[in-house]
């Protein structure tokens, strides 16, 4: 197929902003986790796929299926949907209140929210 370039588990992106290596990485509605450190600008490989421990909202209980949000201002993940989050996958494992990680299976995909 002509028009094919790669399998998209992981794109390179200009960095939004500083990041570091295992950072949740936001760009638009696309999100996902750097592969390695870069400033901003930079290229960053950005996996879009996988299981990752990913910052949370403390004061959260999460359970294992729950769809999980990030909050781009803050990069923290969550499970309350609010204005501007962007749905990045599921927790597949059960997060304790408070704690300051949860465990994602991102989804891979942009949110059909980006084209309504």
């Amino acid at each position: 197929m002509k028009s094919y370039l790669q399998k998209g588990t992981s794109v390179s992106i200009p960095a939004p902003k500083a990041v570091a290596s295992g950072d949740l990485v936001v760009a638009g509605v696309l999100a996902g986790v750097a592969g390695h450190d870069a400033d901003p600008g930079a290229p960053v490989e950005v996996h879009l796929e996988g299981v990752y421990r990913l910052g949370k909202v403390s004061a959260q209980a999460w359970t294992v299926g729950q769809a999980i949000y990030v909050t781009p201002a803050s990069g923290l993940c969550t499970n309350a949907p609010a204005a501007g989050a962007i749905f990045i996958g599921a927790a597949i494992e059960a997060a304790a209140n408070p704690s300051g990680s949860g465990v994602v299976r991102l989804n891979g995909a942009v949110p059909a929210a980006a084209f309504a």
